[in-house]
């Protein structure tokens, strides 16, 4: 890892959605996420842990990725982050103070990735509520991970790897790279598959018991949310899963279980056939509408 900064955790993914009510229904409801915050007809906070929240939505006109956002260990870790993307030669701006309150975060900034089309957040400061998070219809433990589309597989890759500090856990070559952002020891919190355009893959929260997985799929199907992919388990983490799609046709995810790295001395990313049977150990297969919605924004300032 050759950037001056340490990352603590992916902190929150933020989705463009055409129906705020009917997506922040679905995401409290049916999944189990918990309502934190709103501003009426804009946008939605919803939270699965401690923090104010794992995943924004906003009312848009074309469903998608707005930003993916990341804590980093400390604010001497932010102050050395910035510097280190102006001096890559990355425009970087602050996180406009409007938004804060609702954010609640201590401020941080923001950079466009021209090769992936994202844009990222970083911040060091988040406020933890004073009510800790109740599970309702899912044991959700945190959010997971967020993974691309992308086009350019091999030069997306470099740029996070060399600019952003990320750190492969497994790769299938010209197919996916899975990556962790170090010392978090989860084995991914981002990952790119390689496609026909870039776009959002999917986004994913992990929960606590396997019944969730099997519990989610009964609830979603009697829902007539259409499942997609799964339950299986993947080779690459060893978690075991469930896709489906929300009210925009975008791909969310359950799973069970993930490979965890120690901060040192940690295994080298293994190189893995480009096979079914690595994206499903039991043998399942995707429905073509998998991972197959959700644009990237853009530049979001």
């Amino acid at each position: 890892m050759d950037v001056p900064f340490l990352y603590r955790q992916l902190s929150y993914v933020a989705l463009n959605v055409s129906d705020l009510s009917r997506s922040t229904s679905f995401y409290s409801d049916l999944l189990g996420l918990e309502l934190s915050a709103e501003q009426v007809g804009e946008s939605s906070a919803l939270r699965c842990d401690s923090h104010a929240a794992s995943l924004l939505l906003y009312q848009a006109d074309e469903p998608g990725l707005r930003r993916v956002a990341f804590q980093l260990a400390s604010s001497a870790d932010l102050a050395a982050a910035a510097t280190h993307f102006e001096a890559r030669g990355y425009e970087i701006w602050p996180i406009p103070s409007e938004e804060l309150p609702f954010l609640r975060v201590a401020g941080g900034f923001r950079l466009y990735e021209p090769t992936t089309r994202v844009t990222f957040e970083y911040f060091a400061s988040v406020m933890d509520l004073g009510k800790a998070y109740q599970p309702t219809v899912a044991n959700i433990q945190r959010l997971g991970h967020v993974v691309l589309r992308v086009v350019d597989l091999d030069g997306c890759w470099e740029v996070l790897e060399r600019d952003f500090g990320l750190l492969s856990s497994d790769f299938v070559e010209d197919k996916a790279v899975w990556a962790r952002c170090y010392p978090n020891p989860f084995h991914h919190s981002l990952a790119l598959v390689k496609s026909p355009e870039n776009g959002l893959h999917h986004v994913n929260f992990m929960v606590t018991e396997i019944d969730d997985i099997g519990r989610a799929r009964n609830r979603l199907m009697d829902a007539g949310v259409d499942i997609v992919f799964g339950p299986g388990r993947h080779k690459p983490s060893g978690s075991v899963f469930l896709y489906f799609l929300d009210p925009d046709g975008m791909t969310a995810e359950f799973s069970f279980g993930m490979e965890e790295f120690p901060a040192e001395n940690a295994r080298e990313p293994r190189m893995l056939e480009n096979s079914s049977t690595t994206m499903d150990l039991w043998g399942g297969k995707p429905k073509p509408t998998f991972s197959s919605a959700g644009v990237i924004a853009g530049k979001d300032r």
